[in-house]
C-alpha cells in the first residue's frame, strides 16, 4: 500500500511539472501504480486531499526549513544557513510557481499561500530584526524574500546559482 506521504510526494510532483490541473485521482493512481480504494484510504475525497496536499507543501517547504536553522547560531549565521537551504532545493522554483498559479484560481490555496508568504516573511523579519546592521529589518527581509519570488516568476526564471550571487551582493549591505 501507499503511503500518505507517497501520495502527497506524487501530487506536489505532478503540480510542480503540470499544474494543479494535473493533479487529478487518476493521474496519482496511474503514477504510483495504485487503486483509487488506497487514495481513499488516506484522504477524505479531493478536498481532503487538497487540504493535505496543502499542508504538506506548508510543512516541507516552509516549516521544515525554519525548524532546521533554528538549530543555527547567532541571527547571521541562520540567515545564511536559510540561504543555502533555499537555494539547494533546486526542484522548488515550479512547485513555488504551480502553488502561486493556483492560489490565483481557487480561495482555499489562496489562504494557505497567504500562511506560506506571512510564515516565511515573519521569520525572515525575526532574522534580520537580530542582525547587527545599519537597514530598517523588516524592510531588508522582505526584500531578500522578494528576490527569491521574483527570480522564480520571471520568464526564464533567475538560476539558483544567480540568485545566490544577487544574494552575496545584497548581504553585503549588512557587513
Amino acid at each position: 500500500m501507499v503511503s500518505r506521504g507517497e501520495w502527497l510526494d506524487a501530487g506536489l510532483g505532478l503540480l510542480a511539472a503540470e499544474g494543479a490541473p494535473a493533479v487529478t485521482i487518476e493521474r496519482l493512481t496511474g503514477a504510483l501504480g495504485v487503486t483509487k480504494g488506497s487514495y481513499y484510504h488516506h484522504f477524505k475525497g479531493t478536498a481532503g486531499y487538497k487540504a493535505a496536499l496543502l499542508e504538506h507543501f506548508e510543512l516541507r517547504y516552509t516549516t521544515r526549513l525554519i525548524d532546521a536553522v533554528e538549530k543555527s547560531g547567532a541571527a547571521k549565521e541562520k540567515l545564511l544557513h536559510l540561504l543555502q537551504l533555499v537555494l539547494a532545493d533546486s526542484d522548488t522554483a515550479g512547485l513555488e510557481i504551480a502553488v502561486r498559479a493556483w492560489a490565483l484560481q481557487d480561495p482555499d490555496v489562496r489562504v494557505a499561500q497567504e500562511r506560506v508568504d506571512k510564515a516565511r516573511t515573519a521569520y525572515l523579519k525575526k532574522l534580520c530584526r537580530g542582525l547587527d546592521a545599519d537597514v530598517d529589518p523588516d524592510r531588508f527581509a522582505q526584500l531578500l524574500y522578494l528576490i527569491l519570488i521574483g527570480a522564480e516568476q520571471v520568464v526564464p526564471p533567475i538560476g539558483k546559482r544567480d540568485v545566490r550571487k544577487i544574494y552575496d551582493l545584497v548581504l553585503r549591505l549588512i557587513d
